[in-house]
Order: C-alpha cells, then sequence, then structure tokens
C-alpha cells in the first residue's frame, strides 16, 4: 500500500498548541507537584514526632534554600491549581466556552494565581 503524496499529519513540533491546552497540560502537572510537595510536609509534621533533633533537622531542612523554593513551588502550584479549578467549574455551567472567554480567562487565571502566590509570602514572610 502506498501512500502517494499525502501531506503528514501535524505533530507537536509543527502545531501551536492553544492556551487552553498548554492550561490544561500546566493544570495536571500542578496536581502532579502538588502531591509531591504533600510528600514534603509530612516529612516536616513527622519529624515533630520523632523529637526535637529530628525536627531541627527537618526545619533546617525547610529553611534552606532548597526548601524554601520547593514550598514556593508548591504554594505557586496550589494557587494556580485552586484558580484554574474555580474556571472550570465555571465551564460546567455552559459559560465561558467562547475562544474570546477562553483566552481571557487563561489570563485572569494567570494573573490572579501570581498575585496570591505573591501575597502569600508577602504575608508569610511578615
Amino acid at each position: 500500500m502506498t501512500t502517494g503524496n499525502r501531506p503528514l499529519s501535524p505533530h507537536l513540533q509543527i502545531y501551536k498548541l492553544p492556551m487552553a491546552g498548554k492550561m490544561s497540560i500546566t493544570h495536571r502537572m500542578t496536581g502532579i507537584i502538588m502531591s509531591l510537595g504533600l510528600v514534603f510536609f509530612t516529612y516536616w509534621i513527622c519529624s515533630a514526632a520523632y523529637g526535637p533533633e529530628a525536627f531541627e533537622t527537618a526545619q533546617a531542612v525547610m529553611h534552606s534554600w532548597f526548601g524554601l523554593l520547593i514550598i514556593f513551588g508548591w504554594t505557586a502550584s496550589l494557587f494556580y491549581h485552586l484558580v484554574n479549578g474555580i474556571r472550570h467549574m465555571r465551564w460546567d455551567t455552559v459559560n465561558g466556552l467562547e475562544k474570546e472567554d477562553l483566552i481571557a480567562s487563561g489570563r485572569v487565571t494567570i494573573g490572579l494565581a501570581v498575585i496570591l502566590t505573591v501575597a502569600f509570602w508577602i504575608f508569610a514572610l511578615i
């Protein structure tokens, strides 16, 4: 069976994902990141049960640059996932499904996630 001169199907190197598609992938990734962050959080909580030395070690890890980076990523993922989940709940009411609305709500979602993350860290560090 020959294929002749038929064009190839577009693939990810050619096809440009729309904003809604990119945000859908990011929503799934933030869900995974939140799950992995809970392992880190569980380590911190459980270290308190193992005594003061274990808790001091956990506190040192949490306050290191690496620990703060993990916590920052976890909170950013949490707020993005939260706001994007609210966006999805709006879609369940069959509202905001037009192309222009998808783009606008996507920009609002990203903006709110950034604002909430920055506000959280400002209040956490005060």
